[in-house]
């Protein structure tokens, strides 16, 4: 079929809107109407960074109305509202014991261009293009897998959701899903983007009684308070660790560090008292730290995390049900742009004049209820 697709051609190269033509479901596969889309910082590090082959079809966040399904297909069905995720295998131990944001082929489903049978769904008359995330949502339509395809509640609007499937779910499962704050303990985030705010609320749901935020931001400062940080400070004029550790009577009991600069990496680090824990979630250069003095000679622990170790078809539809109750209104994030604006939704997120941009598709007023 044809359809409409944001074509990026080279490392770096501005967005084109095409005509694309995309084939299947295959037998194990679903055929999204695309409603609306995220725009995610992996996005633009599959533009800028080549860790797909070009040209691609990038977006992950995607969400929509299943028009046709595979032949195996039986969790979802024509008319099901769906957020589509990352694409993972099933089967392997990862995978099997509840960890899919670690399965042993994460990066070849996610980054290799090919869905999971090694064959191309996007085309341009002979030449193929790669698909991003088992999606490639920035289209009118997507085929994936069942596996990335979470059915959704049909009260809620499908055009917020599609943000679910990782950037949203990356900050609030690595606060509910991996750190696991206990009952009063105390919480530092470094950055607050989508992730960063989406585990500010995810530490407010799990009882933190002190929540830190920083950024360079202040308008993301004052919206981490609304969201649920006691304390916020602009890293550009604060000295952060040593704010933190007078807020917390020497350190928070956890830290989640989204930003990927190495100064702040450090920081997170510093900001925890013996025995704390920093999540790592943002993409972040090789960079050095004080192994002796910053974690070891204090027993503090660094992990990384990758889509929030979350289970899309557990955890999405958990997120939808807080965000119901109004314990998770995420939807405060999200700024729409038409989708032949993709362009100035990923300068705005890269300025910051936009946490979570989300692009709609031209026939989204027609399914989106």
């Amino acid at each position: 079929m044809k359809i409409q697709a944001a074509v990026t051609r080279a490392q770096g190269a501005a967005f084109s809107i095409e005509d694309v033509a995309l084939s299947g479901p295959g037998p194990d596969e679903v055929l999204v109407r695309v409603v609306a889309t995220g725009v995610c910082h992996t996005d633009a590090v599959g533009r800028d960074l080549a860790v797909s082959p070009y040209p691609v079809v990038l977006g992950h966040e995607g969400a929509g109305v299943v028009e046709r399904v595979g032949g195996n297909v039986s969790s979802v069905a024509p008319g099901d509202h769906v957020v589509m995720s990352f694409a993972h295998c099933g089967r392997c131990s990862h995978c099997l014991t509840g960890h899919p944001t670690v399965c042993e082929v994460f990066n070849d489903l996610n980054f290799g261009g090919r869905m999971e049978d090694g064959s191309a769904r996007l085309r341009q008359g002979d030449a193929e293009l790669s698909t991003f995330f088992g999606q490639s949502s920035f289209g009118t339509y997507a085929v994936a897998h069942e596996r990335n395809v979470v059915p959704v509640d049909k009260d809620v609007d499908l055009a917020l959701l599609g943000p679910l499937g990782c950037g949203i779910q990356t900050g609030a499962g690595t606060v509910l899903n991996r750190l696991r704050p206990e009952f009063g303990s105390s919480i530092a985030v470094f950055g607050c983007g989508a992730v960063g705010l989406s585990a500010i609320m995810a530490a407010r749901i799990a009882g933190c009684p002190r929540i830190f935020a920083v950024d360079v931001h202040d308008s993301r400062l004052a919206l981490a308070r609304e969201l649920g940080a006691t304390h916020a400070w602009n890293g550009r004029d604060a000295d952060v660790v040593a704010e933190i550790k007078a807020a917390s009577a020497g350190g928070a009991h956890y830290a989640v560090e989204t930003t990927g600069v190495p100064v702040v990496v450090r920081q997170s680090l510093q900001a925890l008292r013996p025995l704390g824990t920093v999540a790592i979630v943002g993409v972040t250069p090789a960079m050095e730290i004080d192994v002796h003095n910053d974690l070891m000679a204090e027993g503090k622990g660094m992990v990384g995390v990758i889509e929030g170790d979350s289970v899309p078809r557990v955890f999405i539809p958990q997120l939808v049900e807080f965000h119901k109750a109004g314990r998770f209104p995420f939807d405060r994030l999200v700024r729409f742009y038409d989708f032949d604006q993709i362009q100035q939704a990923f300068d705005d997120s890269a300025s910051g004049e936009t946490v979570k941009p989300v692009l709609r598709m031209p026939d989204a007023a027609a399914v989106a209820t």
